[in-house]
């Protein structure tokens, strides 16, 4: 099975310039995440590794770090856009393409590796993502968040097999009885991880697509492949307390990362 992982990693991000290239712990996040795509496949076969952007100060970072990278346009609307059109200037001839954000240093190693295997084990499968059970305790850290920046974390609800029903900015479930429920160490809430595999066929019919209605409104576009009938995968991952909410957006999240990493020197 031919796989890639594009890592795509644009310079001119209005919230936060040239994100990707920022140092954590004296390491940029990008060159992070590089790592976490190598060490998660290496155990895989035939998978190519490449980073996706539009700016010429990132291709040069990628040269000093050894990973391959692809220049795209600078009119890409998504993230999946670039991957795409970086998995074409590859060759085109994959099977399965995972997009593994160039801002995301937390993203938990095994997070490549089981949503391609989960793809191996089912080639049916349109897409797959990552998900993780939030403790109570990361409950509440979420909620308090959302005091002050309501669009942060986006929660997942699944059926029993594991599909995907509906993801967004609000806690969902909402949960009655909650003080029963809180006996149990972790919650009946799922949070998603902002990486997606695709089957290459979908990841070309996606990017087709309008804007979906739900999609515009809650400002995930992963709506637009549910309301388009798009199945996805959930895979549940294992991730220490607390990483699940390690993204990172603004200055500000630099310095919380940077104390994160004391605590979790190996992301």
């Amino acid at each position: 099975m031919k796989t890639a992982i594009i890592i795509p990693a644009r310079y001119a991000s209005t919230r936060f310039p040239g994100k990707p290239l920022v140092k954590i712990g004296g390491q940029t996040m990008l060159s992070r995440v590089v790592d976490i795509a190598k060490e998660s496949s290496a155990v895989l076969k035939n998978v190519t590794i490449a980073v996706a952007t539009e700016d010429k100060r990132i291709e040069d970072h990628c040269k000093d770090i050894g990973i391959q990278c692809v220049m795209t346009s600078d009119d890409c609307k998504t993230g999946s856009d670039r991957v795409l059109q970086a998995a074409q200037i590859l060759g085109g001839d994959f099977e399965f393409v995972v997009g593994l954000q160039g801002d995301a240093p937390f993203t938990p190693i095994e997070a490549p590796r089981k949503i391609i295997e989960a793809y191996a084990r089912n080639p049916n499968t349109e897409v797959v993502t990552p998900v993780v059970n939030l403790r109570w305790k990361e409950i509440d850290a979420l909620r308090e968040s959302k005091k002050t920046t309501p669009f942060s974390g986006t929660t997942c609800v699944m059926d029993a097999h594991g599909k995907a029903l509906w993801f967004s900015k609000i806690i969902l479930p909402a949960m009655r009885k909650e003080e029963e429920l809180r006996k149990e160490e972790f919650s009946p809430v799922f949070q998603h991880i902002g990486l997606y595999g695709y089957r290459f066929d979908i990841l070309k019919k996606f990017v087709t697509l309008p804007e979906g209605r739900y999609e515009k409104l809650e400002g995930l576009e992963q709506l637009r492949l549910l309301e388009n009938g798009i199945s996805i995968q959930t895979v549940t991952l294992e991730v220490d307390a607390g990483l699940a909410q390690a993204g990172i957006d603004s200055p500000e999240d630099v310095l919380r990362a940077e104390e994160l990493l004391k605590r979790h020197p190996s992301p």
